[in-house]
């Protein structure tokens, strides 16, 4: 059967399927599908099925006239159907892995997506899973419940763990040209992993198993957190030392060997670092084992909306103003810049402590229209006008947007609290750093 799969990939005879139609599925159903396969994208939304067939990309990364494309070609289509999979021989689980209140991991869209592949699984199929998740995932969640029904792994079904590292609105690495990891459950897994994978991205590396291809997602992650929870740490020092946190990162990535440079920013946002280190500490703890870096650089950066709350205070209590009753405005709610993604940004928890505190607060963001607030209603976008940045006590730069104009929003605010550094280079007078 190994044979017989890798047969129909290498020519391009395997029916790809893709669970999950997000930011990490719909793309990789594109390069699947112009790489020359047969795909079908399968989500639950109906609006998303409907929204590809018909041409139109609700996904930054994936343009609408690209995507119209390749639909044209019908080499992609998109189904709430699960059916479809009876037909397919290469199946990718690309769906939601969030966190719970309790800091535990819900596996629960994965397990849902398991038991709909019981019920049309044919032997010979390679299944892909992607969300990212603790080690052990794919062997508890999807090897065990399939060899069940009678499966065996590495001789009649195929299993591998690839983790997704889409960067969203990332110009440069983009689903195709970022190195793709995977590691299967037996090497024969792994084998055909590679083969599939190989024929649409650029660059694959295998690993030693399921596990470690698992561990590999966590560990860039709880990297990028640690490291940002450091210089995060060394903000708050240099604040209270009189020391330009900006200027020294600035001189220290001059050195060319030994040194990466983080910054500093008012917390951290979207769906993989905020999340995946606790995947990692949570799996950790059922060893007995307690990540003390994790827990602590997640107390720091989890703490940042909080002294951005101070320094606003600070600010406003210099101009003789209580935060009370001042007005406010937000400018990026973003988690990062030039995309609309507000997944866990902590604009929104910023916005929250301010209206907790009593103040005035509206925001502007181009990418981010609205989001809903704790209350349940609407909260909207204002225009980025003179009138309304010159209404406002206190403008605070969150996400730095490249389209912002940056000069404009100087000219007409009061006063300016950068988080971002995004206003480097024009007289400090009326603006203050974080």
């Amino acid at each position: 059967m190994k044979e017989i799969l890798a047969g129909k990939i290498k020519n391009r005879q395997a029916r790809v399927a893709i669970i999950g139609q997000g930011y990490v599925g719909l793309p990789l159903a594109v390069e699947f599908a112009r790489a020359g396969f047969h795909t079908t994208g399968i989500d639950i939304d109906r609006e998303k099925a409907a929204k590809i067939n018909a041409g139109e990309s609700y996904v930054g990364d994936v343009p609408s006239d690209e995507l119209k494309k390749i639909v044209s070609t019908g080499r992609l289509s998109a189904t709430t159907d699960f059916s479809v999979l009876r037909e397919t021989d290469c199946v990718s689980i690309c769906v939601p892995t969030p966190l719970r209140k309790s800091k535990d991991p819900d596996i629960s869209y994965i397990f849902n997506a398991v038991e709909e592949l019981k019920k049309h699984l044919k032997k010979g199929t390679l299944v892909v899973l992607e969300s990212t998740t603790y080690p052990g995932t794919t062997d508890e969640m999807v090897r065990e419940p399939l060899e069940k029904l009678g499966f065996k792994a590495g001789t009649d079904l195929f299993i591998c763990f690839s983790p997704e590292r889409v960067d969203p609105g990332n110009k440069k690495f983009n689903t195709r040209n970022t190195p793709k990891v995977i590691g299967g459950a037996t090497p024969a897994c792994t084998e055909l992993g590679v083969l599939l994978y190989g024929s649409c991205i650029d660059s694959v590396h295998a690993v030693g198993g399921t596990a470690e291809a698992e561990m590999v997602k966590l560990l860039e992650n709880t990297f990028r957190a640690v490291n940002i929870a450091l210089v995060n740490e060394m903000l708050m020092m240099c604040d209270r030392m009189g020391i330009d946190i900006w200027n020294v990162i600035r001189a220290a990535a001059t050195k060319p060997f030994g040194f990466m440079p983080f910054y500093p920013g008012p917390g951290i946002g979207g769906h993989c670092i905020p999340l995946d280190p606790m995947y990692l500490s949570w799996k950790a703890r059922t060893y007995d084992f307690y990540n003390r870096f994790i827990e602590l650089a997640t107390d720091i950066n989890g703490n940042m909306p909080h002294y951005v709350l101070q320094r606003i205070s600070r600010l406003l209590n210099r101009q003789g103003k209580p935060m009370k009753n001042s007005k406010i405005m937000i400018v990026g709610m973003a988690y990062k810049p030039d995309i609309g993604d507000m997944r866990e940004s902590p604009a929104l928890e910023i916005y929250r402590l301010l209206r907790k505190e009593g103040a005035y607060v509206v925001y502007n963001d181009p990418y981010a229209g609205s989001f809903a607030s704790m209350l349940g209603n609407t909260i909207r976008s204002t225009d980025l006008t003179a009138e309304t940045l010159r209404m406002q006590d206190l403008v605070v730069v969150v996400t730095n947007h490249k389209t912002y104009d940056y000069a404009f929003i100087h000219e007409h605010s009061k006063l300016i609290l950068d988080t971002r550094n995004a206003l480097i280079g024009f007289p400090p007078g009326k603006i203050e750093k974080l």
